[in-house]
């Protein structure tokens, strides 16, 4: 008896292979990739399940609007509900109260209607329906919960506070810094917990450094310094279980600087203000 194959489009994600984790706030991808949480479920979907552990993800951060502080409050706090240890790093004077502007999960009072979970996963466009069909990816998210993949975040609620003064949580300032040693050596220090000489993804830390070329950092006219850095943090991450999120302003360097960045990055994210009319 013929079986039917199922038609998948080439530009069709590869999302079979995607599957829960036994640890808390991870996720088993191909190839033996092990992915962790954005924060934001749909960007999850595109990146085919997450940021994957070992990795260095770049933000560019867009002058217009400050979409890219979106992106890292999301990422910083799915990790402090994960109880997954945090290093964060920026250029205020005080990092520390930023962690007080992380979103915390909505309530489920404040949920909508949702479409059925064949339908809300993967949207395709229903003119291409016929031809393909895509393998769901199960990402969990749920609001007001702490124990799924993904939550969905309300940036009107601030984190609880137990999340933020937890011994997880460790900030470094940037401000006046002569040099990338100091962050070099905490971020080295912090990596070495999460070593996978050490066993396997049984946890996962993340680092998030804000501004990475802001002006307020004295070393922000040294590029090949920041590029060295860069390079030598995306080497450490490499053998280890964190992912490293930097966002950094383009448009205050040069561009041979910036394109190296740019492509020194495991993950590239720019996203833009939308021009009104």
């Amino acid at each position: 008896m013929a079986t039917t194959r199922t038609r998948v489009s080439s530009f069709a994600p590869n999302l079979s292979s995607v599957k829960s984790s036994q640890h808390l706030g991870l996720k088993n991808g191909p190839n033996g990739a092990t992915f962790i949480s954005s924060g934001i479920s749909d960007l999850d979907k595109i990146l085919g399940g997450g940021f994957t552990l070992g990795s260095l993800v770049m933000i560019m951060e867009d002058a217009e609007a400050p979409h890219h502080m979106l992106l890292l409050r999301n990422f910083m706090s799915q990790g402090l509900l994960h109880r997954q240890p945090l290093l964060y790093s920026s250029p205020s004077k005080d990092p520390r109260g930023f962690l007080g502007t992380l979103p915390s999960p909505g309530s489920s009072k404040d949920d909508i209607s949702r479409e059925p979970s064949h339908e809300k996963d993967l949207r395709i466009a229903w003119q291409y329906k016929k031809y393909f069909s895509v393998p769901q990816l199960n990402i969990n998210t749920n609001n007001g919960g702490q124990h799924d993949y993904c939550n969905d975040l309300d940036l009107r609620k601030p984190l609880e506070r137990h999340f933020i003064t937890s011994n997880n949580v460790d900030c470094v300032s940037i401000q006046n810094s002569q040099n990338l040693d100091v962050l070099k050596d905490r971020c080295a220090e912090f990596l070495a917990q999460f070593s996978r000489n050490e066993g396997g993804s049984s946890s996962a830390g993340r680092i998030a450094i804000q501004s990475f070329c802001s002006p307020q950092c004295k070393y922000s006219d040294m590029e090949w310094h920041m590029l060295s850095f860069i390079r030598s943090l995306k080497g450490m991450a490499r053998s280890s279980n964190v992912v490293v999120v930097v966002t950094f302003p383009p448009s205050l360097l040069s561009p041979s600087c910036s394109k190296r960045l740019q492509h020194m990055a495991d993950t590239l994210l720019s996203v833009r203000a939308i021009p009104g009319p």
